[in-house]
């Protein structure tokens, strides 16, 4: 977005229209000490749009609102304020006007007045170009991100870790997070308008945004047509769904070839209900031990059952026992129960697959007659 020297902006639209746009981009405007501006939201009213805009110089967020202007120009006002303000007006027109370094804010009996700053100060929020992109269908990207975010590093210790691998390839787009104890991918169908095959690293914040989005309901998509975009340069990426767009600069360097740790061969296949293991897992997870959170899996050759058990010197024990199909050779393992609960707490199939090949190597977890998603934990060695 250019911000050329502009006039006094003068706009109006409807109380629903600002605060969907706001709520859409202030949430990028963040508590910044050294650069003030950035707690700002930019209104800008130019060429017959009305945009919102917010950026923390890694992510930017831009929301065009319909509305009626009267004098072009761009302004910006402290995000959380005009949020804030706007929220507590009934749903009727509203007036936006600059006034020197004011922004009057108007609705039927209800006048404010709020403290704002010029637009030159504002960041340029990067363009990307928008040659050859990929789509996809929205919902299926909300739920494709949400099955693998949780599985990011939560340090930047190793940056590539802390996002999300991104492969686009013809019409399908794999989604692959690793804290390096476990691994989420999941796959999804999408179009492709660009020939090359992409492989790029989104931070896991930029996706929490994107997610943030999606969950809104935007008025301005239509139901049939649910579709998001992305666009991809060097170092950023574009998305866009409706009249919103997110702006990212992408992770440098070299994600893990995660694809040499998944199970081949398993040894011990068994198929399990998933609610059933959850609540099993959750009543061992009370008698683990503190800092390490073990939970031992047994699976006795040729009796079709599971047992899941923990043992601690402070708090006790437990057994239990639960039906399953096992096949293949008697096997046992000791995870962790709080990647063992997030891994099947993303998964929504009523049957989970397990393999696995012995006690020292990762164990596989599907959902029952899906390809689509895995996930991988690995063992706590004992």
């Amino acid at each position: 977005m250019n911000n050329e020297k502009l006039n006094e902006v003068k706009i109006f639209s409807l109380q629903e229209n600002l605060k969907q746009g706001l709520a859409l981009v202030s949430h990028v405007a963040g508590k910044n000490v050294n650069l003030p501006i950035l707690n700002n939201v930019l209104i800008k009213a130019s060429g017959g749009n009305i945009r919102l805009a917010a950026t923390n110089l890694e992510i930017g967020v831009i929301s065009a609102i319909r509305g009626k202007i009267e004098a072009e120009g761009a302004f910006t006002v402290n995000a959380k304020i005009i949020s804030d303000c706007i929220n507590l007006l009934p749903n009727k027109k509203i007036g936006l006007r600059q006034k020197e370094s004011d922004l009057l804010v108007d609705c039927e009996n209800y006048q404010s007045r709020v403290k704002g700053q010029s637009a030159d100060e504002f960041p340029l929020i990067p363009e990307v170009d928008r040659k050859n992109y990929f789509s996809a269908n929205a919902e299926a990207v909300k739920n494709a991100v949400s099955q693998v975010i949780f599985a990011t590093q939560q340090s930047e210790a190793r940056l590539e870790l802390s996002g999300v691998l991104f492969i686009f390839s013809g019409d399908s787009l794999t989604l692959a997070a690793t804290d390096s104890y476990r691994l989420a991918e999941k796959k999804i169908q999408i179009k492709s308008f660009s020939q090359e095959e992409k492989k790029i690293i989104i931070p896991a914040k930029t996706l929490q945004e994107l997610l943030r989005i999606l969950s809104v309901n935007l008025d301005d998509v239509d139901e049939g047509n649910k579709e998001i975009k992305f666009y991809i340069s060097d170092n950023q990426i574009l998305f866009t769904y409706g009249s919103t767009e997110l702006v990212s600069r992408l992770i440098e360097g070299q994600y893990p070839d995660y694809q040499q740790i998944i199970p081949k061969n398993g040894k011990t296949k068994i198929a399990i209900e998933r609610q059933e293991l959850i609540r099993a897992v959750k009543m061992a997870s009370l008698f683990s031990k503190t800092g390490i959170n073990d939970v031992n899996l047994d699976f006795p050759a040729g009796k079709n059952k599971v047992v899941i058990s923990s043992v601690s010197g402070q708090t006790g024990e437990n057994i239990t026992n639960l039906e399953a199909k096992v096949t293949g050779d008697e096997n046992s393992m000791v995870v962790n129960h709080r990647y063992l609960l997030e891994g099947l707490s993303n998964i929504e199939n009523e049957m989970v697959d397990m393999e696995i090949v012995d006690g020292n190597t990762p164990c596989l977890i599907r959902p029952e007659k899906d390809e689509s998603y895995l996930y991988i934990i690995m063992p706590i060695k004992q």
